[in-house]
């Protein structure tokens, strides 16, 4: 009887280390799966354009809507302007739709900064750069009209008298190409009051001038061999010194292209300056004006950076170079966006140096903010 009963208790022992073993196993197996606490989470921080370009104390923000932003330091808005990031860098967004609510008198929509300051080019000691990719264009348009699946990705712009622009750096791809064209344009400063005159003569960089257009409506022309895809990074510097506009390109794998253009002694007084791809593009629809002789002498200009779509719904009827006649789905901005009727650049770096001659721009949006 002894012997049986030490055996069941060495039994009852063994049974019930082995079970509080086995326990203590499932314990630490559960404590090792416990969710972290929220404390134990990295919080994402929201990586603002300001963080990827410090420099946005020298502009305000006018938005695909419309509206003035004002300095946008540490701001984003989901539909127009936004960071994003690719395998290696961050990047600036600019977005804007065919269709919708344009800031001043113009007929497209932009996402675009305005510098806070204007300068007199006469005087000027001003420069602007940037590094950039061009990521969509309008899906839509007519292939006769010049500013079809076309955005303005820099500016110079005046502030006073007609507002004219002495530079447009334009990005365009037609549908079906891989490659887009590099182009800019000299706007002239109109002489007299009547502005409606006025017209663009434009610069081929890489690929196309904006005179190369389709023979129909989605019959389009050969695409350039020397253009730049979508996607693909170039540089711009704009410098204007002494009345003297200076422009360099540039882009991996092509060609470094220079420019320059006196701002302040015209060169197209007389009709008989007018060029010949004016003659063509422009004189046939009423755009037959001369220019001022001290062109922008005296005017007050300042540089633009951004997605300045050039791609509108408006009736080519009205205007054939400008006037797109493309999808705006009623100015429905989701739509658009959701079938590739918009314009969207991204900028990686970029650098503004503002003369101590310059002056206060607030005039012009006093002006233009609530047209």
């Amino acid at each position: 009887m002894h012997k049986k009963t030490l055996t069941s208790v060495a039994t009852f022992l063994t049974l019930g280390i082995f079970l509080i073993l086995n326990s203590c196993g499932n314990t630490e197996k559960k404590t090792n799966t416990t969710t972290p606490s929220t404390d134990d989470k990295e919080v994402k921080k929201t990586v603002y354009a300001s963080d990827v370009i410090p420099f946005f104390e020298d502009w305000k923000l006018i938005l695909g809507d419309g509206s003035n932003a004002g300095i946008a330091t540490n701001f984003e808005d989901k539909n127009f302007f936004y960071t994003a990031h690719d395998s290696d860098s961050d990047w600036i967004v600019f977005k804007a739709p065919n269709g919708g609510d344009t800031h001043g008198t113009s007929n497209n929509t932009r996402t675009e900064l305005a510098q806070v300051k204007k300068w007199y080019p006469k005087t000027a000691n001003d420069k602007l750069t940037a590094t950039l990719k061009v990521m969509n264009v309008s899906a839509t348009g007519d292939a006769r009209v010049a500013a079809s699946y076309a955005v303005v990705v820099g500016q110079i712009h005046s502030a006073d008298a007609h507002e004219n622009e002495p530079l447009k750096i334009f990005y365009k791809k037609f549908p079906g190409h891989t490659k887009g064209a590099v182009f800019w344009h000299y706007e002239i400063n109109t002489a007299g009051d009547d502005n409606s005159g006025r017209w663009d003569y434009s610069s081929a960089v890489w690929g196309n001038d904006f005179s190369v257009v389709g023979t129909g409506e989605s019959t389009y022309p050969d695409e350039p061999k020397d253009g730049i895809a979508l996607g693909e990074e170039f540089s711009y510097e704009v410098e204007v010194k002494d009345g003297m506009m200076t422009l360099k390109f540039t882009s991996e794998g092509h060609e470094t292209k220079t420019f320059t253009k006196n701002l302040i002694a015209s060169e197209y007084t007389t009709t008989a300056d007018i060029p010949k791809q004016t003659q063509e593009l422009f004189v046939p629809i009423g755009q037959d004006g001369v220019e001022r002789k001290e062109a922008y002498t005296g005017e007050g200009c300042f540089f633009k950076l951004g997605a300045y779509n050039q791609t509108n719904g408006k009736s080519p009827e009205v205007n054939k170079n400008w006037c797109s006649g493309a999808e705006t789905h009623g100015g429905d901005i989701q739509k658009q966006y959701a079938d590739g009727n918009y314009a969207e650049v991204w900028f990686k770096t970029a650098s503004i140096s503002v003369s101590d001659a310059a002056v206060s721009n607030e005039g012009y949006f006093t002006k233009n903010d609530l047209k």
